[in-house]
């Protein structure tokens, strides 16, 4: 069958101008790796969920959102009707095979640039220039700094030299970077005391951290340690730095994840100059939106969101869309491990926005002119501006 394009994704009847926006190339700034592998049915269905365990005995990953969502916008990128059958759906999979279906789908999102989070660093993944290759795009890294943490702890240094160690890797990483991201929110939640923690208190808690260098960085005086760092580096060399925040996998306490946490942090690094990036936010994406209103350095995104709620997203822009400013938003598939959520993320993002941004021209409160540059701004400019692309 032939495959469904791209602007034949938006719903809605939209002046010339505005749909040309909306499908434009877009700036994911924030993915990781695809699998290079193939996979069997049970290692696909835990890709496609935030759960990570197999479905409950006798149901199945796909009676979901996403599910759904896969069956309906995948299934025509890899020559299926829309709804077949997950048992169809995962044997065209397979007869085409990873590198084929990666490189449709990943094309298919109509991407012009990936910013890949390289913090899940596995070899079953594609690197950044691999995002690059295979989806017909620029690619750049994003560091995660909890990930420069680990490879310093386990050096078999002093807690002195821990701390030159780590301030002299993340300078080292993001000479080559075009970001720095965070997930403090995974490790001790993101209502930690914002300011920098001393010197003191830094080398007795490293002393600590040494003893099991192995186990994963939680101590709060470090992960506030890590994070100054990395404003002084990010100055340096003006990156932004992203913060996980909201709706995550199960390791995740979500109120701990609120980003209206991060207030205090935001007001302490203002004078820096260094843009705070939120990313996906929901179900907090209001606080995330006004947030991105009141202070001029942060930005926002509503990232995975837009694939697990599928066909709901347009409720979610919708509100995030009720405040925050048109210049503080940004696109974010948040893809891992399968293209499918790439391609899903790219589609939900133009389908949603084109119901919102339809209903402000039929309302009267935006021109066409102004909803096209609004979605030129979401959908790529502000991440170029952002990201120094």
């Amino acid at each position: 069958m032939p495959e469904i394009r791209v602007d034949d994704a938006l719903p809605v009847p939209l002046p010339d101008p505005v749909r040309a926006a909306l499908v434009a190339p877009m700036v994911d700034h924030h993915c990781h790796g695809v699998r290079r592998d193939d996979l069997s049915r049970s290692e696909f269905e835990t890709l496609i969920t935030e759960a990570g365990t197999p479905a409950p005995p006798g149901t199945t990953h796909f009676d979901t959102p996403a599910g759904m969502a896969i069956r309906r916008w995948c299934a025509p990128a890899l020559d299926l009707e829309p709804h077949v059958s997950p048992a169809v759906y995962l044997s065209r999979r397979a007869e085409l095979g990873a590198a084929e279906v990666n490189r449709r789908l990943l094309r298919k999102a109509g991407i012009a640039a990936f910013l890949v989070d390289t913090g899940l660093d596995r070899p079953e993944l594609l690197s950044a220039a691999e995002m690059g290759r295979t989806g017909g795009a620029a690619a750049d890294e994003v560091v995660r700094l909890e990930q420069i943490e680990q490879e310093v702890a386990t050096a078999g240094l002093s807690a002195v030299g821990y701390v030159k160690a780590l301030r002299d890797e993340l300078a080292v990483r993001a000479a080559r970077a075009v970001g720095l991201k965070s997930i403090a929110a995974y490790r001790c939640g993101l209502g930690f005391d914002p300011s920098r923690p001393s010197r003191g208190a830094v080398i007795a808690s490293a002393g600590r951290r040494l003893s099991d260098p192995k186990e994963r960085l939680t101590d709060p005086v470090l992960v506030r340690h890590l994070l100054w760092a990395a404003v002084d580096v990010a100055r340096e060399r003006s990156l932004p730095l992203q913060f996980h925040c909201g709706y995550g996998d199960a390791d995740l306490d979500l109120h701990r994840s609120d980003p209206s946490l991060l207030t205090g942090f935001i007001r302490a690094v203002a004078p820096s100059g260094m843009p705070v990036v939120l990313l996906h936010c929901y179900p907090f994406h209001r606080q995330a939106a006004y947030l991105a209103a009141v202070f001029p350095h942060v930005y926002v995104d509503v990232g995975l969101a837009l694939t697990y709620t599928a066909a709901g997203s347009a409720a979610v822009l919708r509100e995030m869309l009720e405040l925050v400013p048109f210049h503080k938003q940004m696109f974010s598939s948040d893809c891992y491990g399968v293209a499918e959520l790439c391609l899903l993320g790219a589609v939900y993002h133009r389908r949603g926005l084109a119901r919102v941004l339809a209903d402000r021209i039929a309302e009267g409160e935006w021109s066409a002119a102004d909803a096209a540059r609004i979605a030129h701004m979401i959908g790529s400019g502000n991440a170029r501006r952002v990201y120094r692309l």
